[in-house]
């Protein structure tokens, strides 16, 4: 039931699944146009022949001990210049995150969504979403830098750690969005982890319902694309196989979207129940307290 009302939100609201195809196109583009000046960098060759190329590659990587065996490692420069665009692309995927997510909310308040109006308020917060982007990258670093400390009890904290970075944070972006005058990245956090502590009873069983859901949908797809491989090979006839095969590829690649969409969706939902007491069309209060208990005076 927590699946339909999903869906019927998004068939409601078809715009909601231009958001995600914006956003990575939008992705794409800006980190090409950053990416540009690296691959365009002056080495007096040709930037179609292969020694421009490697030239390249000296300005960017330098010999160095890599796990303890000799390699090549990043110089100075391209360490600086990977971190600059690892801070662009926070940026850029929590500004369409929050442009995404006000419409989202909108959709479950009953207002029409409006990818012009996502964008233009996403960008009348964009203080809040750099400062986010910058504690959030920065986080990012240190549990990478914990991982690359090369032994098992590094790597199991870097795990724990990210683990529970990615639950403290799952509402700050819609916290983002409806706290128009929070700027600061630790209250945002503390506001998620407050809604975290009510709703991690509906996540939980939202997210196993429509991993469930998805899981199912998967294996008899398989089941199927095995049946056609059999029939296939008993009558010789390799074409059905392969028409069969990029019409499951194509289907799952639709399907894993609407997935996808659809768990961003019930997320908001949940941040609205949990933050406001609000309950959207068409979930209904049964529907919520069904999937696990509301916990009242947080």
């Amino acid at each position: 039931m927590l699946f339909k009302s999903s869906l019927n939100v998004i068939l409601k609201n078809k715009e909601l699944l231009i958001f995600p195809i914006v956003t990575t196109i939008a992705t794409v583009v800006i980190l090409l146009f950053f990416f540009a000046p690296a691959a365009l960098w002056p080495t007096g060759h040709s930037y179609f022949s292969v020694e421009h190329w490697r030239a390249l590659s000296h300005v960017y990587f330098q010999p160095a001990q890599v796990r303890g065996h000799d390699g090549y490692g990043p110089t100075p420069f391209a360490a600086v210049y990977a971190i600059f665009l690892y801070f662009i692309s926070m940026f850029v995927a929590t500004f369409f995150n929050v442009a995404f997510y006000n419409e989202i909310l909108a959709a479950l308040n009953g207002e029409a969504v409006s990818l012009s109006r996502g964008l233009r308020f996403a960008c009348s917060r964009w203080q809040a979403i750099l400062m986010w982007s910058v504690f959030a990258g920065l986080i990012g670093l240190i549990l990478k830098a914990i991982e690359r400390r090369n032994n098992i009890l590094s790597s199991i904290i870097a795990r724990v750690l990210g683990a529970a970075w990615s639950i403290a944070a799952v509402f700050v972006i819609p916290v983002m969005v409806r706290d128009a005058e929070t700027k600061n990245p630790f209250t945002m956090l503390k506001k998620s982890v407050g809604t975290v502590k009510q709703m991690w009873g509906e996540a939980l069983i939202g997210y196993i319902g429509i991993g469930a859901i998805n899981s199912i949908v998967m294996v008899f797809s398989l089941i199927l694309l095995g049946g056609t491989a059999y029939v296939s090979s008993q009558l010789h006839n390799f074409w059905l196989f392969g028409i069969v095969l990029a019409g499951w590829f194509v289907s799952m690649m639709i399907w894993s979207y609407l997935m996808n969409v659809a768990g961003l969706v019930y997320k908001g939902a949940l941040y609205l129940y949990a933050a406001e007491g609000t309950i959207a069309e068409p979930y209904d209060q049964q529907m919520l307290d069904s999937a696990w208990k509301y916990k009242k005076g947080y």
